[in-house]
């Protein structure tokens, strides 16, 4: 809780108040200079406030100071915050970028959950910043109506915050849907894609970019990764969002780098990257910022884990797969037998994947690809994703997902609807072996993109058809050329709702405005 400022403070601001009431108008002008000096000295918060991994009784909440600070939590279950119960944060300091998160515990199943969230100075705990408030609600114990949103891409191809445009004007139109939650699908910034301060457009006007160090370089120390993630907070649009909204976010590649893996090294004719071309050593510094800014449970048992599970009550649980950190390298992606080479989602998380899969209960299990598994995904002569464009039987990477869904059949996993983002437009894709050439040995699934949130709009994509897939539907217009940023308006994002009383599944897709240009219920399939 806030403490009272020292005695020290008190007096300068008592003296600056004194002489505001009786001395001449310059001289109340200077004390006020001087009393604003005072609250100057005061800790901010520096990018407002976020939660995540939002469970029946836990929560993290998130912020950041502008100096190093303790972090001090309360949390009610009223607005006005007469029941609040104080948590005692962590330090905010240099090492962790000045973040600092709380895994709030103990709370009520089913209930609306207000939270305020303010810093300390360590260096004078009297001084305490204004607080930033946020909320969030707890998935309870029996069936009630849910609600969330999931899209991608945010500040990418050169689109960053332009306030005269009204900034990143996607996440307000999501936040009006009123979502429970928000699955971010990866690409939550582009490290390796710097802004311009201004971009003219094909009508001749210009785009203008708010600009700071961190974007206007592509990311290489850990200082440019983090200013990557914090330029984002700059937008009011997300920050809103952020308090209002608990975000579930994974990682894709522009978080490092445009289709990076493991192991690779930058080549010299990339002269953008002068300090260091080690795609590991880059990656490594890419996590850390990524889960400083993120409000992520951590894993104890596997640190900087990203793939997780967050139940969300008896009708619905997501899996949020890591598509990036265990893949081996880009290759033609056509070997016949699964190996080294054919690594995609690793052994380790497949396997989590199965064993979640085959012991939840809930109605539907929603699986958060950062990465399609039915879209061809180019990467020069290679294939950036599990598609490699061949119709035929399963190949390179498409083994793995071979392999989980024949288990899913077999293991009698009904009801699971696959969403990501990645590709920069939104579509939907139908599944079904009776359309695959070979392998049949599946039941039919729903595959949904959507995105991007602020970046350039591109696709339509090739659908590789393995897994027998059908484009039902996509957000471009006729004879649609790929690469107009967010002033063409084809931004979009999607949401999914699932009925209580009836289990049905809808997912919809909205544009930037908030209208909605697709709908699609699915019946749950019922156990006989």
């Amino acid at each position: 809780m806030a403490r009272r400022i020292s005695r020290r403070a008190a007096l300068r601001v008592g003296a600056g108040a004194a002489l505001a009431a009786g001395a001449s108008a310059g001289c109340a002008r200077r004390a006020w200079e001087g009393n604003r000096g005072i609250l100057e000295l005061r800790p901010a918060i520096d990018g407002g406030v976020a939660s995540g991994d939002v469970t029946r009784d836990g929560a993290i909440v998130w912020s950041r100071a502008d100096r190093p600070a303790t972090m001090l939590v309360e949390w009610a279950t009223t607005e006005s915050f007469k029941d609040a119960r104080a948590v005692r944060g962590p330090d905010a300091t240099p090492a962790t970028g000045f973040t600092a998160r709380v895994d709030l515990r103990g709370l009520p199943a089913g209930q609306r959950v207000f939270y305020r969230v303010r810093f300390a100075d360590l260096s004078d705990p009297s001084l305490v910043s204004e607080p930033a408030v946020g909320s969030f609600a707890t998935p309870g114990d029996a069936k009630a109506d849910v609600l969330f949103a999931w899209s991608g891409d945010t500040a990418g191809q050169g689109w960053g915050i332009n306030p005269e445009f009204g900034g990143m004007r996607a996440y307000a139109a999501m936040l009006a849907t009123a979502p429970q939650f928000m699955i971010h699908s990866g690409d939550t910034i582009y490290a390796d894609i710097p802004l311009k301060p201004a971009v003219t457009l094909p009508d001749g006007t210009t785009w203008r970019n708010v600009m700071t160090p961190a974007k206007s370089k592509v990311a290489q120390t850990l200082d440019d990764f983090r200013g990557n993630h914090a330029y984002n907070l700059l937008d009011e649009h997300v920050r809103r969002f952020n308090a209002a909204v608990p975000v579930i976010a994974q990682w894709d590649d522009h978080e490092v780098r445009n289709n990076w893996c493991p192991g690779q090294v930058i080549p010299a004719s990339d002269a953008a990257y002068t300090l260091e071309r080690s795609l590991d050593v880059l990656a490594g510094r890419a996590r850390q910022a990524f889960l400083e800014f993120m409000p992520i449970r951590p894993t104890p048992a596997d640190a900087g884990r990203i793939y997780r599970q967050c139940g969300r009550g008896p009708l619905l649980d997501v899996f949020l797969l890591d598509e990036r950190s265990y893949r081996a390298r880009n290759t033609r992606n056509r070997q016949a037998e699964a190996g080294p080479e054919t690594a995609f989602l690793g052994r380790a998380q497949l396997d989590w994947l199965k064993r979640g899969l085959a012991t939840s209960t809930a109605t539907w299990k929603v699986i958060a690809s950062d990465m399609p598994v039915t879209l061809v995904a180019g990467d020069g002569e290679n294939f950036e994703a599990a598609a490699n464009g061949d119709d035929g039987a399963p190949l390179g990477r498409e083994l793995e997902f071979a392999e989980l869904l024949a288990f899913m059949k077999q293991s009698g996993v009904r009801n699971t609807v696959w969403l990501t983002a990645d590709v920069h437009y939104a579509t939907a894709i139908h599944c079904d072996p009776a359309r695959a050439a070979t392998f049949k040995d599946f039941d039919p699934f729903w595959e949904f993109v959507s995105g991007p949130l602020n970046a350039g709009t591109f696709g339509p994509n090739k659908v590789d058809k393995t897994f027998g897939a059908e484009v039902r539907w996509h957000s471009l217009p006729p004879g649609f050329k790929g690469g107009p940023g967010p002033s063409a308006g084809l931004q979009f994002f999607g949401t999914v709702g699932i009925d209580a009383k009836t289990g049905a599944l809808t997912v919809s897709q909205y544009n930037m405005k908030g209208e909605r240009i697709y709908r699609n219920e699915l019946e749950p399939v019922r156990e006989a």
